[in-house]
């Protein structure tokens, strides 16, 4: 079976679901993700993980297969997720994937850290 995703953010939700499949007959289960790894948090606008919960800033991707269970895992790379928009580069933020962020920001900077 292949199965198709979005992204693979903190890696909880993959290994249930790869179990499942298992569970319900599949003999072999390949995922592949329409986006690269998510890396690096958002500090634009995106509420998501910190970077120590980013399952891909802290595995290989050899890791993250055995980690959810699957016998393969492929990411689309950041080059064929923009030849597949068909917009330029400049038009969107990547830094999630790559880490390199359109204006200055403290990665130290943790979304609840100023929360009591």
């Amino acid at each position: 079976m292949v199965v198709v995703d979005d992204s693979i953010v903190r890696g909880t939700t993959t290994p249930r679901v790869v179990a499942l499949l298992r569970k319900a007959g599949a003999r072999e289960v390949h995922m592949r993700i329409c986006a690269p790894p998510v890396r690096y948090p958002c500090f634009l606008g995106i509420d998501m993980a910190t970077q120590d919960e980013l399952i891909a800033a802290n595995m290989s991707v050899p890791d993250i297969c055995r980690h959810i269970g699957a016998d393969s895992l492929g990411y689309l790379s950041l080059d064929g997720l923009m030849e597949a928009i068909g917009l330029p580069r400049e038009t969107f933020c990547n830094a999630c994937f790559h880490g390199q962020y359109p204006m200055p920001v403290d990665i130290r900077v943790e979304k609840l850290m100023l929360e009591a």
